[in-house]
């Protein structure tokens, strides 16, 4: 089956101004500015007219199969639906365990990522949890890349008290066993690092790569935006080559996206720089006298919002603001063909109107959602 999309208003996220798009099955097979040669009675035709058309989003750290806890069993949060991705854009996600590796299972995280795939997105994960003995799949990280078709690296906390305290050590085990699995089964490999509040900050990563010489690509720390001084040292992080992420949803000391301004402006090239929503995780909700009251799930829409707030309250290109939920997480996790509008690439796309309003999501060539209404919902949605 052949779906032409005609007069797209373009960006793979680079600008291109009025092209069609033609997707054969799962992929994109041909991009210019007139494909009406291949019209004929077999060919779906999709009119984008007035449309921006981006690729699809990458969430890169979402908690899909829930989190919480920590104010008992009934806060934990639910596991996330299909629906809930496709409002916002997100069609690949990169699902994980947080504090809690007792309750939550990882081979149920695994089930997770291979569910949202079969319901028609793309969706991978990462072994591991906050604690230094790594949860897998498998007896070993490097087993997990190695065998395990969704694992794309491991997760582990650093700087948070509810972390494991491990040493530089323990780490350079951890990243050669992502590294060398990632050879074995070509994929890039990454330690994903929880950052908290304490005062070590990025020490431990600077260490990784100053003293052991660690490839600082295998490194990818997030949450970097939880206080201004934990996000300066994130910017030398960056300016040493490293890609940092910065939270939409949680663990922010100000809008996300000024951050983002914030980083460009001490000289950090937005080439380094990715969002995710931290979705799906538990968070505390307080009165207005900073009282805790109850739980509530942190938001999974944060990254469409706080790009769209990049382009109209920065003033950042819509090239540029595109490339932290796209073309960068992408290089982050080593997925070639997500992330950007080519040849040969995944046929996942967002259209918005000139208001930047989202109306259409497909992924992996099929529409799931028409004029603001998803079409294709989870399989237990009503």
């Amino acid at each position: 089956m052949l779906t032409l999309i005609k007069n797209t208003n373009l960006y793979t996220p680079k600008k291109l101004g009025k092209q069609d798009i033609l997707i054969a099955d799962k992929k994109i097979v041909a991009i210019a500015t007139n494909l009406d040669s291949f019209k004929n009675e077999h060919v779906k035709i999709i009119d984008a007219k007035n449309k921006i058309v981006t690729p699809g989003f990458i969430d890169q750290h979402i908690h899909i199969n829930g989190a919480g806890g920590k104010q008992g069993f009934a806060s934990m949060t639910p596991e996330i639906s299909l629906s809930e991705l496709i409002a916002c854009g997100s069609t690949t996600v990169v699902g994980l365990l947080g504090t809690d590796g007792s309750a939550r299972d990882i081979k149920s995280l695994y089930a997770k990522t291979k569910a949202l795939e079969q319901e028609g997105i793309s969706a991978y994960m990462f072994s591991g949890y906050y604690g230094v003995d790594s949860l897998t799949i498998t007896d070993s990280i490097q087993d997990d890349m190695v065998f395990i078709d969704k694992v794309l690296g491991c997760k582990i906390a650093i700087s948070d008290i509810r972390s494991s305290y491990p040493t530089a050590e323990e780490l350079v085990r951890k990243l050669r066993a992502v590294m060398v699995g990632g050879f074995l089964s070509q994929k890039k490999g990454i330690l994903h690092v929880h950052l908290g509040g304490l005062e070590s900050k990025l020490d431990l990563l600077f260490e990784l790569v100053e003293k052991y010489k660690f490839p600082i690509k295998h490194i990818s720390p997030t949450h970097v935006g939880r206080t201004k001084e934990l996000f300066d040292e994130a910017i030398r992080f960056a300016k040493m080559g490293g890609i940092i992420d910065i939270t939409t949803g949680a663990s922010k000391y100000t809008d996300p996206y000024k951050s983002v301004l914030y980083g460009i402006e001490q000289g950090a090239s937005i080439e380094n720089m990715t969002f995710s929503t931290d979705g799906n995780a538990g968070l505390t909700r307080f009165d207005e006298n900073k009282n805790p009251i109850g739980v509530k799930k942190a938001p999974v829409d944060t990254n469409l919002k706080e790009t769209i707030l990049l382009i109209k309250e920065g003033g950042l290109a819509i090239e540029e603001a595109l490339k932290l939920i796209t073309t960068n997480p992408a290089r982050n996790l080593g997925l070639e063909n997500k992330g950007k509008i080519e040849i040969g690439c995944d046929a996942d796309f967002c259209f918005f109107d000139e208001n930047l309003k989202l109306t259409d999501v497909f992924a992996n060539g099929k529409q799931l959602m028409q004029d603001i209404e998803i079409i294709v919902k989870g399989t237990f949605e009503s």
